[in-house]
């Protein structure tokens, strides 16, 4: 191989590894917010349930069962 075809070569290699880098932390970081926006709406969502919804001594989770139910009859 030519010295430019070997030069490219290792041109193209690390041009690769860079991109998958920043690849893999852009993937990471987009998990993390997403992680981070659905931990804090379903906080948010229990405690609107438990406060406005829950009947007394009811649990967060039965309440959602009870609202979730589509004849509440």
């Amino acid at each position: 191989m030519s010295k430019i075809a070997e030069t490219n070569e290792k041109i193209a290699e690390k041009v690769t590894e860079g991109y998958k880098k920043i690849e893999t932390g852009v993937v990471e970081g987009y998990k993390k917010i997403e992680k981070g926006a659905v931990d804090g709406f379903n906080k948010v969502s229990d405690k609107c349930v438990e406060v406005l919804f829950a009947k007394e001594g009811e649990s967060v989770e039965d309440a959602k069962k009870r609202l979730s139910k589509k004849d509440n009859k």
